[in-house]
């Protein structure tokens, strides 16, 4: 196993894991409803692409990205659909909750926090997160008055730190729009 497939397996497995210590799960069909959000970087190139789609056990965030610096990564969905770089205009990470920020936190994470992304150092990264407990409409729905935002960070976020796990300044951001 080469280690872009061993990432992508640490990343899917980071993602279940997540889900697994979610007490919210929902109950019925999902939705058919999928979005998608085209990544550019600050000076507008395009460095990736994502599309989410509700399922029985959240949000399904799939994707890919190139061009954004080897290494961890972190990556949220943000309150506000928005990217005007720095992409300050995306706001914080989605939180209807208002809990505090990572999966280490006591208080329940940010239902926008997501498992790092380790990008290589040549070449495109596929990733496929989860939102658990989430969904693109109604409750809990990402896609509401204002829109949402997939941000991707500088590096790495520590899981743990309040507001953004202390993981850099925002590197690549798309607006999250339905198909």
């Amino acid at each position: 196993m080469n280690a872009r497939h061993r990432q992508t397996l640490l990343v899917t497995l980071g993602a279940i894991v997540t889900a697994a210590c979610t007490s919210a799960v929902r109950v019925g069909s999902p939705s058919t409803v999928s979005a998608n959000a085209v990544l550019h970087d600050a000076s507008g190139r395009q460095v990736g692409t994502v599309t989410l789609t509700d399922s029985y056990a959240g949000v399904l965030v799939t994707g890919t990205v190139t061009g954004i610096g080897s290494g961890a990564h972190g990556i949220h969905v943000h309150e506000t659909g928005r990217c005007e770089p720095p992409f300050a205009s995306a706001g914080g990470h989605f939180n209807p909750q208002h809990k505090h920020h990572g999966f280490k936190s006591p208080e329940g994470n940010h239902a926008g926090d997501l498992p790092n992304i380790d990008a290589p150092a040549s070449g495109p990264l596929k990733f496929e997160l989860l939102l658990p407990g989430v969904s693109l409409t109604g409750r809990n729905g990402v896609l509401d008055d204002d829109g949402a935002a997939v941000v991707i960070h500088s590096g790495a976020d520590d899981y743990m730190t309040d507001p953004a796990g202390g993981s850099g300044s925002r590197v690549a951001c798309g607006v999250i729009t339905s198909r």
